[in-house]
């Protein structure tokens, strides 16, 4: 059976990830810091599916946890055949009003546990022949607002080098950038999302199965939902001071919620 290592599987995309691809005859790691919902969400697609479910709590901000899941892609004898990057933590808010820790552990979790566990994979992948990494981004990566969005453009353009590397070495690399997705994301994050339109929302498996068709079919990026295909490539030609005052409007977070961690990307 391949196997695939997910991190941020115990909620929304990334607990998508995992439904679709247990489903789908696939072995699973999946990484996460609390381990009692990772032992809890390992139980019930074991039940569901009939796969192997190795759990592996980590916090993915932590130096020696990122290096211990490196480790664990580069084991030869367990295999890693598909790496999904998906977790991740609500952004701070304003560099003025947030402390410099909660600004860094955006970059740790986001950008270099993408980096090192990418990194990893492709090398591993590479010298076999085969393999596919998804990393997680978003449309905020595409807007200028703070830390995460920052973070999240790292992801898409790193994944678009990282793509070209991987050309002729046998590994696929997808970046999927999704818009305002029904997860438990937003409410952990303090966001306000009462004034966001019902056809702005994704659905976690319509995600997933955009990423994963996006892997098959060998595109790089890929921007689920066709409202956000549309959004996106109109906000290419609006000024960027019109872009950030329209995207202040939504999803606006309660200064008192600033800089609350939680699990998962999306």
């Amino acid at each position: 059976m391949p196997t695939a290592l997910i991190t941020g599987p115990t909620s929304g995309i990334g607990n998508a990830f995992a439904r679709r691809l247990a489903a789908d005859g696939w072995d699973l790691v999946l990484v996460a810091r609390d381990s009692a919902r990772l032992d809890r969400v390992a139980a019930e697609l074991r039940a569901r599916s009939g796969v192997e479910v190795e759990t592996f709590p980590a916090d993915l901000s932590a130096d020696a946890a990122r290096a211990a899941v490196v480790e664990r892609i580069l084991d030869e004898t367990r295999p890693i055949d598909l790496l999904v990057n998906n977790a991740g933590m609500a952004g701070p808010g304003a560099v003025l009003r947030s402390d410099y820790r909660a600004q860094d552990d955006v970059l740790a979790v986001m950008v270099r546990a993408v980096l090192q566990l990418s990194h990893a994979a492709l090398q591993v992948m590479a010298a076999r022949g085969h393999g596919g990494i998804v990393n997680v981004s978003s449309v905020a990566g595409f807007v200028p607002r703070g830390t995460y969005s920052a973070a999240k453009a790292y992801v898409t353009n790193f994944t678009e080098s990282l793509a070209e590397e991987a050309r002729g070495t046998g590994v696929r690399v997808v970046v999927t950038c999704p818009g305002f997705t029904r997860t438990e994301f937003h409410a952990r994050s303090g966001a306000d999302t009462d004034n966001i339109p019902d056809f702005l929302w994704l659905s976690a498996d319509k995600v997933v199965d955009d990423a994963l068709d996006a892997l098959r079919r060998g595109r790089v990026v890929t921007v689920p939902g066709l409202q956000w295909k549309v959004i996106t490539a109109a906000a290419k030609h609006l000024p960027v001071r019109r872009i950030v005052r329209a995207t202040r409007m939504l999803g606006r977070t309660p200064r008192s919620e600033i800089g609350t961690r939680t699990e998962h990307t999306r």
